[in-house]
């Protein structure tokens, strides 16, 4: 159980995922601008097998605006980090950051509003994967 982020099992398999989230996080206005193949690079780097596993990292132009505007030290909590992996059982589980606990550890309370319309963004992207 993730403590600072929302977890989304899936039945869809990892290929699925891949190509269902970033469509979903788009509908919400949200790019991927980063993609982090963990698997590939602890394969290359360490030379061990993981699962398959990436980090997306998504972001939603206007409220990153809105947020740097507010505060620069916000770019610390962008993008937003949104992670597909493979279970034991071949299926992919769905991790978003949960911005309201990031943006807590800046201690500006003038994003607490920001963080709080962009988790809603990332909740309702979680929602459409069903």
């Amino acid at each position: 159980m993730t403590t600072f982020g929302m977890r989304k099992s899936l039945r869809a398999s990892y290929d699925d995922a891949l190509v269902r989230v970033p469509a979903a996080l788009k509908e919400e206005g949200f790019g991927v601008l980063t993609e982090i193949d963990v698997r590939s690079t602890f394969e290359q780097k360490l030379g061990v097998d993981f699962r398959r596993y990436k980090i997306l990292g998504a972001c939603n132009p206007p409220f990153a605006y809105e947020a740097l505007s507010a505060n620069l030290e916000a770019g610390l909590a962008m993008p937003c980090n949104v992670v597909v992996y493979e279970d034991d059982e071949r299926h992919a589980v769905v991790l978003a950051v949960d911005p309201t606990k990031t943006v807590a550890a800046i201690g500006d309370p003038k994003l607490v509003t920001f963080a709080q319309g962009v988790k809603a963004k990332l909740e309702r992207a979680l929602a459409r994967l069903e």
